[in-house]
């Protein structure tokens, strides 16, 4: 694996390191232009650009199957499911479930006396989760989606994935589907799928949400059609950030990174500690360690200050902490996808069963965005019951006449009682 050691002189070079670091991986840039050749065409042509892309990419020159997978064979594939595999996916769907619905806000009512403004929350009608199938298939991530999804109340929820060789489905992705209770399930990935996911095809309805991670494509392509849609966020490539004290286990940590690391090209693990024979150790191992298309990264602070300046900085997908000083940072954190405190704590965790949710924020995007919740397939609005309008229409059309509108100003006296009455 390619490993690079790089130091942190003082923590306010923090974000010039971060810049630096994120430069060792792949930006959205260099497949924008790729991407919005693929959406333009998939709204031109339809299903028959899904099918082209579908074969050129996934199938290798295959013929794909139908795009619509059938409750049948979801069902069938979750009877066949391995019994110890199948557990573990009701025991995440539960434990998902149980986070998720503590974020449900119910609705609320300001009262002011004279009107009265009522604070509602609706699911979306429509909404679909994206799973990564080109590596490897993530059954997990279908729970992470679709579970999130229903707890939010949406009715209709799409998984799409991209097939293999074959043109099929992996079966534990089906399954997940089944168990989850996905509603619509499709074989297709890539951009020409969140194309076809945002504006429709002629045997695809479009949705109002996407979410899920994928590669740098398939997010590139979220970003595209948000504004036509709404999207979760950037969900991947994926990164992990660790500090650690000089006194840890190092063989578990470096699994951590490594299990991360199995994600593949434009992935970022990186290690932080102020200990050179840590830090050594690591980059043995590291360096070793077969090749996935990651990026390791060592890096050498001075204290666990400079270690929160430089996690902060980075805004991590996740954030690990493990040892008795690097533990005591969690506090202080307040820009990352996810925090996992102590040596027992793995990313690993979080990403099949913890019930924290393994669609993140990535390539910093933490400085502003927040893991997938049921918020983001619920919108918000105010309802507005006035009963005297005399004390808001007074205060409010000398504003409304200082801004020029002046109509707004008098549609509002004209709901003053002693108006009303003349």
């Amino acid at each position: 694996m390619r490993c690079e050691l790089l130091t942190l002189e003082a923590a306010s070079d923090a974000p010039a390191l971060t810049t630096e670091i994120r430069s060792l991986a792949a930006t959205r840039e260099s497949v924008a232009d790729a991407v919005s050749a693929i959406i333009d065409d998939v709204r031109a042509r339809g299903d028959a650009a899904v099918d082209q892309y579908t074969r050129q990419f996934d199938t290798s020159g295959g013929e794909s199957r139908s795009f619509r997978v059938l409750d049948s064979e979801l069902h069938a594939a979750a009877e066949r499911l391995n019994p110890a595999v199948r557990a573990g996916l009701e025991l995440a769907i539960d434990n998902v479930h149980r986070v998720a619905q503590e974020r449900v806000s119910s609705d609320r009512l300001v009262e002011f006396g004279g009107h009265r403004v009522a604070l509602r929350e609706v699911p979306v009608g429509r909404a679909a989760v994206y799973v990564p199938g080109g590596r490897a298939p993530y059954p997990s991530t279908v729970v992470m989606g679709v579970v999130t999804a229903k707890t939010a109340g949406v009715a209709e929820i799409v998984v799409c994935s991209p097939p293999g060789q074959g043109g099929e489905l992996d079966r534990a992705i089906e399954a997940a589907c089944a168990l989850a209770g996905a509603t619509e399930v499709y074989r297709m990935g890539g951009a020409q799928a969140i194309a076809a996911l945002a504006y429709g095809t002629g045997s695809i309805a479009p949705v109002d949400v996407i979410v899920g991670p994928g590669n740098l494509y398939v997010q590139e392509a979220k970003r595209q059609v948000f504004g036509q849609v709404g999207i979760d966020g950037f969900a991947g490539p994926s990164d992990l950030l660790v500090i650690a004290d000089d006194d840890v286990d190092v063989a578990p940590i470096v699994l951590d990174l490594l299990a991360q690391a199995e994600h593949g090209p434009g992935t970022l693990v990186v290690l932080v500690s102020d200990s050179a024979d840590l830090r050594e150790r690591f980059q043995r191992r590291l360096a070793a360690a077969p090749e996935t298309g990651a990026t390791a990264v060592i890096v050498a602070v001075q204290n666990a200050d400079a270690a929160l300046a430089l996690a902060e900085s980075f805004a991590p997908e996740h954030l690990q902490l493990v040892g008795e000083h690097a533990e005591a940072l969690a506090r202080g954190v307040t820009r990352s996808g996810c925090v996992f405190v102590g040596a027992n704590a793995a990313t690993a965790f979080g990403d099949y069963i913890a019930g924290s949710n393994h669609i993140l924020p990535t390539n910093g995007a933490a400085r502003y965005a927040s893991g997938l919740t049921p918020r983001h397939f619920r919108r918000s609005f105010s309802e507005v019951r006035v009963a005297d309008a005399t004390v808001l229409a007074e205060a409010a059309a000398p504003v409304a006449r200082a801004e020029g509108f002046e109509l707004h100003a008098r549609s509002m006296e004209a709901r003053i009682r002693d108006n009303q009455d003349s």
